[in-house]
């Protein structure tokens, strides 16, 4: 982002280029729309099967407190105040109200104004969190959340339930990560390329299912050895094409997106230490998938929770059974 207004001149002030802020500002909220569309289809699909599910509405704010400079993204986005929709998830309680349309500001929260709210220094995100860490909070306990716009209407959502995840895009850096509550992508991450949705749907599968198997509160307790981390990465990567036939998606795309991404993105070595290769990545995504297709056309669903065979045990260390 440019240098902040605050301290410059009117000349400088005038030079800024708000249409080509404007297009950063919309490209970035063109891959989180992405990323929030396929994290939303999937964590909805596969709510019946997660070990947690939580309300969700599908509705992802922005508050201009996180941008480099917020006065110059407030008057790209024709805003008063800081906060405005960011994402409504495609098919979600949020989009289908029509109401949450992107950019347009907000000014209450069920009875909060979230403007009131002290921000930080730019790039300050711990408000725009404690935000949607309110929305959660009224979900749980009230069943629901009014959300009043800054022309005066007010639009009431009643949640549903999905996989215990959020789905966030961040401005810079190509790697994607799982937490055991957040699914995090960087904005440079070589799937935003591919057209296929279904394709770039594995990317985010393979991260969610990191969070739905509860696999870095294992590895809390087991230890980061990169024996561990490549089982688990390799149980990731076997239930993508569960979590992509629930949400409507050919399972065949997990190993699909393997087989793009990591022909040409395998970093060797390096990467073989915590990761098996590419290839055999791919196998084993592809190995699940006729259970997968015999489930999906007896029951008219992948029920990974009773019949995927785990790597770990959960409570404990490895696995010792597999079990189907």
């Amino acid at each position: 982002m440019p240098a902040p207004l605050a301290g410059q001149t009117t000349n400088a002030a005038a030079r800024i280029d708000y249409t080509a802020e404007r297009a950063a500002i919309a490209q970035f909220q063109d891959r989180d729309q992405r990323l929030q569309d396929v994290g939303w289809q999937l964590a909805r699909a596969n709510a019946a099967f997660c070990p947690r599910v939580v309300p969700g509405i599908g509705l992802q704010l922005q508050d201009m407190a996180s941008y480099g400079v917020p006065a110059i993204a407030r008057t790209a986005l024709g805003l008063t105040g800081d906060f405005a929709v960011q994402t409504a998830a495609r098919g979600s309680p949020a989009a289908l109200t029509g109401a949450f349309a992107r950019n347009r500001e907000i000014i209450r929260l069920e009875g909060f104004n979230p403007n009131d709210w002290r921000a930080g220094r730019a790039m300050d995100w711990q408000r725009l969190a404690r935000a949607h860490d309110h929305v959660d909070a009224m979900l749980t306990e009230h069943g629901g959340i009014a959300v009043t716009f800054a022309d005066g209407e007010t639009a009431r959502v009643q949640p549903v339930d999905v996989c215990a995840s959020r789905f966030e895009l961040m401005g810079e850096g190509d790697r994607a990560v799982a937490d055991g509550t957040r699914v995090v992508i960087g904005i440079g991450f070589p799937a935003f390329a591919y057209q296929e949705e279904p394709v770039f749907a594995a990317l985010v599968a393979h991260e969610l299912a990191h969070n739905v198997l509860g696999h870095d509160a294992w590895l809390d307790r087991v230890g980061r050895k990169p024996k561990f981390v490549r089982r688990i990465e390799r149980e990731a990567d076997r239930l993508v094409p569960w979590l992509l036939a629930n949400a409507g998606y050919d399972p065949q795309a997990g190993a699909a997106f393997m087989i793009r991404w990591g022909s040409r993105h395998d970093s060797g070595l390096k990467l073989r230490t915590r990761h098996d290769g590419w290839d055999e990545r791919a196998e084993a995504m592809a190995a699940e998938e006729p259970i997968i297709r015999a489930l999906m056309a007896r029951d008219g669903r992948a029920d990974w929770a009773q019949h995927f065979r785990r790597e770990i045990d959960p409570a404990g260390g490895l696995a010792r059974t597999a079990r189907r």
